[in-house]
């Protein structure tokens, strides 16, 4: 059945509680402090343990390297799934999630991480961000902090910490312009940034349509291909994107890494995260704002 609009967060709730009864989900628990730079407060989340995401991922590519196809999501796991979303994606629970009621929208058959967003997934991400305040996100590649080769786009439920703006790069989004593809004065790196209508939030058909024009415009704009509408298109280079109900950000990236600290599209909504706090001493000595900068392309390139 495909989702009724209003029931996706009961179902989100229901599906969570049962999960963490029978184990099929398997939250990682956290501490969290915060960094002041460059005008933010940067949350960052302190994991206590990845020892369970880590051994599953080395499983994973010790079966790929041994020639057997493995794809958690190719059919997922029964327990973890939400809801069917449209007849080309549905909404299953993150396995590993260290936000609560984190919420992966999966392609029904595989395509590929690599390759660019479609007005399918852009409707079925508009489906789902209707339903409850949240923030969208797609990890464009291994590069780009993508832990799986299936496509999937990622909503996080907001605020995304417990004090402070509700997404903490906020601040430095009051002196963007209103209109047309742009940047964010505050960002030293290339990226493309754009203001959304929230009149079209009750129109998933409408703004899937206005935001795969404006996505690509994006592309284009950070020097990367746009989509083609009849065919899947491979991207051009890794990148990582972010859709709240009010803007869209796109960030095209080098590498995963600062240092041995993994960075996925939330770093550059100001969430972090972060394995002990030897990375946690790191990050702060460099300052969150230049280790973004060392993950991205500079700007003029």
């Amino acid at each position: 059945m495909i989702l009724k609009k209003g029931t996706l967060w009961q179902s989100i709730d229901r599906t969570t509680e049962n999960a963490l009864k029978t184990g099929a989900l398997l939250p990682v628990s956290t501490d969290h402090t915060f960094i002041e730079d460059a005008g933010l407060r940067f949350f960052v989340r302190i994991l206590a343990s990845l020892r369970r995401k880590d051994e599953a991922r080395k499983q994973q590519e010790v079966a790929t390297a041994s020639g057997k196809k493995v794809n958690p999501f190719l059919p997922p796991e029964k327990g973890l799934i939400v809801a069917d979303i449209t007849d080309t994606h549905q909404a299953i629970l993150n396995k590993f999630n260290v936000v609560e009621h984190h919420l992966l929208i999966i392609t029904r058959h595989f395509e590929d991480q690599d390759t660019l967003l479609t007005m399918k997934d852009l409707e079925a991400l508009w489906l789902c961000m209707g339903e409850y305040s949240g923030l969208g996100f797609y990890n464009g590649g291994r590069e780009a902090g993508a832990s799986q080769q299936h496509k999937h786009i990622q909503i996080v439920p907001l605020p995304l910490a417990p004090v402070g703006p509700t997404i903490p790069i906020e601040p430095l989004l009051a002196d963007v312009e209103q209109s047309g593809i742009t940047t964010i004065p505050g960002f030293p790196f290339l990226h493309s940034f754009v203001r959304l209508d929230r009149d079209l939030l009750n129109f998933p058909k409408r703004i899937a349509k206005e935001t795969f024009d404006l996505y690509s415009s994006l592309l284009e704009n950070a020097g990367l291909n746009r989509p083609e509408a009849s065919r899947l298109t491979l991207q051009s280079m890794p990148y990582c994107l972010l859709v709240a109900r009010e803007w869209m950000l796109l960030v095209p990236r080098s590498k995963e890494h600062f240092e041995d600290i993994s960075f996925n599209s939330l770093a550059f909504a100001g969430s972090l995260f972060v394995q002990d706090k030897q990375q946690l001493a790191i990050l702060k000595a460099f300052g969150p704002m230049k280790a973004l900068r060392s993950v991205t392309i500079s700007k003029g390139k």
